[in-house]
């Protein structure tokens, strides 16, 4: 994989002081935890669009699926200007090459999901999205994109930040010159996932399956576009205990010749308690790599599903 995994922010985040107020949203996450794997590409809005600190503060008024963009006092209206700038801003961030964006929750500018919208009565309804967020996932439909309040829910963290390092090795798969190699490249891609997509959903393993094998009728552009978009679409699907379990299962199938019957019953006893949620996936998981290890299974060892991203990240460490 390559070195850096580029992901962009908003500034605040990092602690910059770009607030209306002058202050800062630092969140230690983002910055301690996630900034040891990821380079951060930091965007604000309101400053890069030419608003200085401190500012007027502002919010979306009108119809929420076309709102438009508020100072609060005095009513300004900065929708055009906004609008604008954030056209430019993401053809600028397409030559970034992110695989992932977070977002400031709750911002009229860069809230990704349940953003206030106050009508002419001054009455707010949370259907939302703000003018550079919408502008980003417009342009970028298949990057990740979360927002840090979000993150603080163990599911929702864990699939964002596996979908962004899969971006990555499948970025790195498909780089290179050569239209016999990219279907080799992604043949190998394709099989070392295998399980990973499975925990996603058995369906659409399948297809990018079926792709796979037709790959050598496609051009290349298409080809690379069409496996992204099924790539993308598996993994956003919620990985369940149930589907979880079952690929365990599967797994534990390329030791049914090896393993003794003490070493067979404790690996359908770990994984029975983590179907009951009665254990985090990170038990599973281990004494499959343990299994895979001492027996040399080389199949498994090529699996992305046994560490798809960092260990140390702890994602697999919830019940």
């Amino acid at each position: 994989m390559a070195d850096t995994i580029r992901v962009g922010v908003s500034s605040c985040l990092l602690g910059n002081p770009v607030r209306y107020d002058g202050g800062h949203k630092r969140d230690s996450y983002v910055v301690d935890t996630l900034g040891r794997y990821f380079e951060f590409v930091p965007v604000c809005p309101e400053i890069e669009c030419g608003l200085g600190v401190p500012r007027e503060a502002m919010r979306l008024v009108g119809d929420p699926e076309a709102p438009r963009l508020v100072t609060i006092k005095t009513g300004i209206d900065l929708t055009e200007r906004m609008n604008a700038w954030a056209a430019a801003r993401v053809a600028e961030l397409a030559e970034e090459r992110l695989c992932g964006f977070i977002f400031k929750a709750k911002s009229p500018s860069s809230g990704m999901t349940r953003i206030k919208v106050y009508n002419d009565k001054g009455a707010p309804a949370e259907r939302g999205v703000g003018l550079f967020a919408r502008a980003f996932m417009d342009r970028f439909p298949l990057i990740p994109v979360e927002d840090e309040g979000r993150l603080h829910d163990d599911k929702l963290r864990e699939n964002f930040i596996e979908r962004i390092f899969a971006m990555q090795r499948f970025r790195d798969a498909v780089a290179g010159d050569g239209r016999s190699t990219l279907v080799s490249r992604l043949i190998a891609f394709t099989a070392g996932h295998k399980l990973l997509f499975m925990a996603h959903s058995p369906e659409l393993a399948r297809q990018i399956g079926r792709l796979t094998a037709e790959a050598s009728k496609w051009p290349a552009d298409g080809l690379v576009h069409a496996y992204e978009t099924l790539l993308m679409k598996t993994l956003a699907l919620p990985a369940t205990p149930a589907k979880h379990a079952n690929v365990l299962q599967h797994a534990m199938g390329y030791f049914k010749t090896v393993l003794s019957a003490d070493e067979k019953a404790e690996l359908n006893e770990v994984i029975a308690n983590y179907r009951l949620g009665l254990t985090p996936l990170i038990v599973p998981v281990t004494l499959i790599v343990h299994f895979t290890r001492k027996y040399d299974v080389a199949y498994l060892k090529d699996q992305a599903y046994l560490a798809p991203h960092p260990i140390e990240l702890k994602l697999r460490n919830h019940a």
